[in-house]
Order: C-alpha cells, then structure tokens, then sequence
C-alpha cells in the first residue's frame, strides 16, 4: 500500500467512527507512524510503505477510533510554540489557554514570584519562564502526584528551574507571590457527562469537575489567594466562556481591584484577572 492510499484508509476508518477532523487526525497519526513530514509525504506519495509502518499506522488508527484522544496517543501537544509530554494523568494543553499565558505575559516583572495552581503538565508556568522577556521564578502545584511528574519532565525537558509541590489548593505552599495564575478545573458536575468522549472518558476528571456551576475553585482560590500575593500582586484565572461576571464578582468581593474580563480569539470570555492592592 502506498503512503497515498494509507492516508485515504486512515481518513475512512476515522470518518466512519465518528471521529472529529477525522482528515487532520489521520494525517497525524501516519505522519507519527512513519516518522515522515508533509515534504517527505509529497515527494514520496506513491511508494510502497514498509508493513511494519502500515501495521503501526493500523493499531493508532484503532486507538482514534476508540476516541482516545490523539494527543494521548502521541504523547505530545504543542503549546506556545513549544512540546509538551502528556498523558492520562494531565489535562491536553489547548490553545484557549494561550491566552492565559499571553495576557500574563503583559505583566511580568524583573525577578517576579510567580504560582501555577493546578499546574497539571506544566505547561503554563513553563510558557511563562520559557517567553517571559525577564527572568522569573517559578513555583508550580498540583493535588496528583502522577501530574507533576509529567510537569517536572516537561520542566526538564524544556531547562526551566520550577520549584514544584504536591499541594490541595495553598495547603502546602508557603511565601508571597507577584503573580497567582491558574487554569482550574471549571466545567459543572452536570455539565461533564455531556461532553464529547474525547474529553469524559479519558481526560483527568479531577481537572475537569469544577464541581456545582464550576466555580469551586474559583471561589476557594479568590478567598485564600490573598494571603499569598506580594503588595499589588496579580490573580489571572482562565475561565468558561459563560463564567466571566461570576469570577469576576467573586475576585471583588475578596478586595481584588482593576479586575477586567478578556476574551480569546474566538470572541469567547477566557480570562478574568486583577490585583490586590497594598494596605495603607
């Protein structure tokens, strides 16, 4: 079979079960079967492929058409331009949260403290050290040990010096902050059973279930984060897009001030931030 005809069998096979960009996804799975880009893919289309590569390409197609995400099965995302390692235990970086890292990135400082709660693969505290004009220092956590080690490999793998801990929330962590910057999980309890399989069956659900309306977290992070900000430090919460005037009511009501609601490239309410400012 040739490279040609194998992508048109993947694209079958995927349409077929129902699988979403079914054309992307076997693109992508065959690019990873065979170690090829779409240059080799052009110039060498017609050739036969080895069936050892056909078998491969086989087996990842079965795994997409069980709706195991692709990224699970690649074991990698792109995020911010740059790879990060994922698996079951993390949450698959998206590009909504893109935003998140770009509107932080407006306010970083010389030498800034900053906090990534709920930091799962690392991927915004790393984006933010790794993008960042000024150095920072960065501190990470997560309730799941089996998250930070995919953290602490991305950390490695990418040369960013993360202090990183195992925490609930603040529990275990200690000092004061610049900036506070979190992705919670956010979705309601109710919500999560509706969701495309892709995301129900296989992504954490501990990183999903924002518990009642999905403000869980929100609400015990706004009222604790306090205690752990600098004079004038920043809170940037990624959010739902239907969440904005309920996060950014709950950072006014514990005394955040200048707290605005940003939207992502879809035209979607994405991000709700503000700072805390110093006592007189």
């Amino acid at each position: 079979m040739t490279l040609m005809s194998a992508l048109g069998y993947g694209k079958k096979e995927l349409k077929e079960a129902g699988v979403p960009d079914f054309g992307l996804d076997a693109w992508y799975l065959l690019e990873y079967a065979c170690k090829i880009d779409r240059s080799y893919y052009y110039l060498h289309c017609q050739e036969e492929m080895e069936e050892g590569y056909f078998h491969t390409y086989q087996q990842l197609l079965k795994k997409r058409k069980e709706h195991i995400p692709l990224q699970y099965i690649t074991g990698t995302q792109k995020f911010m331009g740059l790879d990060f390692k994922v698996n079951p235990h993390v949450l698959i970086p998206r590009q909504d949260t893109e935003t998140l890292v770009e509107e932080a990135l407006k306010i970083i400082e010389p030498e800034m403290s900053v906090l990534d709660l709920c930091t799962g693969s690392g991927c915004i505290i790393i984006s933010l050290m790794k993008c960042a004009k000024t150095p920072i220092r960065g501190t990470a956590s997560d309730i799941s040990k089996q998250a930070l080690l995919v953290a602490k490999e991305n950390a490695k793998a990418h040369q960013a010096d993360i202090t990183f801990l195992r925490s609930d929330l603040f529990r275990q962590v200690t000092g004061a902050f610049g900036l506070i910057i979190s992705n919670p999980p956010y979705i309601p309890s109710d919500i999560i059973p509706t969701l495309m399989p892709e995301v129900k069956d296989y992504e954490p659900i501990e990183a999903l279930d924002g518990r009642e309306a999905g403000l869980y977290f929100y609400r015990e992070i706004a009222r604790q984060a306090p205690a752990f900000l600098a004079p004038n430090g920043y809170l940037y919460f990624e959010i739902g897009y239907d969440q904005g005037a309920r996060v950014a009511s709950l950072m006014e009501e514990n005394g955040f001030r200048n707290v605005r609601v940003i939207k992502d490239l879809a035209g979607n309410d994405r991000v709700v931030c503000g700072n805390l400012p110093a006592a007189r």
